[in-house]
């Protein structure tokens, strides 16, 4: 494997790197905004006198702006400007973050929150158009997997950087005041990068590949739709709509995308608590556990691109749900010691972020002609939703049930993104 990506990234372009290479680090740092507090809720709590609820609101605020906005990211990418989509976006998710870090009280933390959730929502819509577009064919599942490591390296950095600044005694807004200024220093130079050195074949709305002019008068086929599209806002609304309805298989990815996000978020969001209580690991080394997953699949996700691309994407989808199925069911029956039960959360780290670059494939190759960001930002809100499922769901689950029922739970509902994956394939075919 380390062969192939050596020998594809001799044969890339050098525009092709450029470009994947900016975009993966956006990708971790946006990654890096949405797991800011988890690691210190028992801190916020105090200092801002709320409880554990309070704060699972704030998170929530986060993940509602994050889902609005995708679609809204998406139209602006498609029909105007990638890099005004990706510069707005990376600016205001580290404005938000600065907002946070500054936070007086609980109300301006919410307001931070929710600013945070609107620059996040603009990344998937920016960044996978920009990949599509600079990336030869035969290299997307591996382009794609190092954005995927971007993003798994971005999750596993605020739980050991914050949590380090406060262990060392300073305050956490320390921690989370730094990463918002590097996330601004590299919105303004990202953006600068794009709108000068990258070509606009690339930063230009999406336009039609294959209809040339609409009329034969030089305006292309997006100009024209970009005319139909102007008007009322309800005609402009019936317009996306029929966009959207045109494109089922994306519709159908969505789908996907929320059944295996509500089982991923599941696992993330209570697997301390069942190390701590289910195997009698300290708090610490279950947070250690959590973080190495995180790592374990940063580099998992490279094996997901060389395989989507060596093979296809629907097999490696397929594989990857099932085994986290299966280790999951594992370590809910709770038949290994503890040590085991450490390797058995690492490989469901590994096993997960192998679908991650397959499904961008997918998502990419099923998006009608013109509709890249506006298709991943539907395929986004699918995993957001199950980011906001999961969490009181698998809750309710292990406060009336159990946690070995809730992480069985788990275990089934990777195993129906199995079954979706299949008939998904099935239906609109693979890539």
């Amino acid at each position: 494997m380390t062969e192939s990506l050596l020998a594809a990234a001799r044969r890339a372009p050098r525009e092709t790197w450029v470009v994947v290479g900016a975009v993966s680090a956006s990708q971790y740092l946006n990654h890096a905004y949405l797991v800011l507090f988890p690691p210190i809720l028992s801190v916020l709590s105090g200092e801002f006198t709320v409880g554990l609820a309070a704060l699972g609101v704030a998170l929530g605020v986060q993940g509602a702006t994050n889902t609005a906005f995708q679609l809204p990211f998406g139209h602006l990418a498609d029909r105007y400007d990638r890099t005004i989509a990706l510069g707005l976006s990376s600016v205001l998710g580290a404005l938000g973050v600065l907002l946070a870090a500054a936070a007086p009280t609980f109300e301006w933390l919410l307001v931070a929150q929710a600013v945070i959730g609107v620059g996040v929502a603009g990344h998937h819509p920016a960044h996978y158009p920009l990949i599509s577009d600079s990336t030869p064919e035969t290299l997307m599942g591996r382009a794609y997997s190092l954005y995927g490591f971007g993003g798994s390296v971005g999750f596993a950095t605020p739980p050991v950087l914050i949590a380090g600044v406060v262990s060392a005694g300073y305050s956490w807004r320390v921690g989370v005041g730094l990463i918002g200024a590097v996330g601004l220093a590299y919105a303004v130079a990202v953006t600068w990068l794009f709108a000068a050195r990258v070509d606009d074949a690339v930063t230009a709305p999406n336009r039609s590949r294959d209809r040339g002019d609409a009329d034969g008068s030089g305006r292309d086929a997006d100009d024209a739709e970009r005319s139909r599209t102007r008007g009322t806002w309800v005609e402009r609304t019936r317009a996306y709509l029929r966009e959207l309805a045109a494109a089922p298989g994306i519709l159908a990815l969505a789908l996907l995308a929320l059944v295996s996000s509500t089982a991923g978020w599941g696992f993330t969001s209570y697997v301390v608590v069942f190390l701590e209580d289910g195997y009698g690991l300290s708090l610490s080394r279950a947070n250690l556990a959590l973080t190495g997953s995180y790592l374990v699949g940063a580099l998992a996700v490279f094996v997901g691109g060389d395989l989507s691309d060596r093979i296809s994407a629907g097999p490696v989808m397929v594989a990857s749900f099932a085994a986290v199925g299966a280790l999951v069911g594992l370590l809910a029956l709770g038949v290994v010691g503890p040590l085991a039960a450490i390797g058995l959360v690492l490989l469901v780290g590994g096993a997960r972020s192998i679908a991650g670059p397959a499904r961008s494939k997918l998502t990419d190759a099923f998006a009608p002609d013109g509709t890249t960001g506006t298709s991943f930002a539907i395929t986004t809100i699918g995993v957001m939703l199950g980011n906001a499922v999961a969490p009181p769901a698998f809750g309710y689950l292990i406060e009336t049930a159990g946690r070995r029922a809730a992480f069985l739970a788990v275990a089934g509902v990777s195993l129906l993104a199995v079954l979706l994956t299949v008939g998904l394939i099935a239906r609109f075919g693979d890539a």
